[in-house]
């Protein structure tokens, strides 16, 4: 599979499994949160599912879309281990959802990121809330979903929170 095909591939099923997770997300309370705003595609398609919902977004170097950068006091700037903690410490455990899609082509690399990324977000994640996330996480309180209809096994990583 070409990179394109594997980018494109990623962003069908990215897009697939937050609208799967729409309902689900209607009915519980909490912000959601959108980890790594990248072009802000993403966020602006979050902002379109909810409307009028809280979403806090963490990004290293904002250099999204004018259009894709949200208000100054729902964005966490810098480095995601740094920002993360910080936004705990405000927010607390009270998000819906939480999607990330960090990381690089370094498998192992990303690997690596899982092993902090995921228990730095569980101190985000709302009891009953779900986790959307591009890499396996590794949370005790998380259980792992099945995919939803049409996205291939492993491409996207869904977990509910206990």
């Amino acid at each position: 599979m070409s990179r394109l095909d594997s980018f494109i591939a990623r962003m069908q099923a990215q897009r697939d499994c937050l609208n799967f997770l729409k309902p689900r997300i209607d009915a519980l309370p909490g912000p959601i949160l959108e980890v790594g705003l990248g072009n802000g595609r993403t966020y602006d398609h979050l902002r379109d599912l909810f409307p009028g919902r809280d979403i806090y977004v963490f990004e290293r170097k904002v250099a999204a879309h004018p259009d894709c950068i949200p208000p100054d006091d729902r964005l966490f700037v810098g480095e995601a281990r740094e920002a993360i903690p910080k936004a705990a410490q405000q927010l607390g455990a009270t998000a819906a959802l939480i999607h990330t899609d960090l990381g690089t082509g370094d498998h192992e690399a990303n690997m690596a990121m899982g092993k902090w990324l995921g228990p730095a977000l569980d101190a985000l994640a709302g009891p009953g809330g779900y986790v959307l996330a591009n890499q396996p996480l590794d949370v005790a309180r998380w259980r792992r979903q099945p995919e939803p209809p049409g996205v291939p096994q492993d491409r996207y990583f869904l977990y509910r929170v206990g």
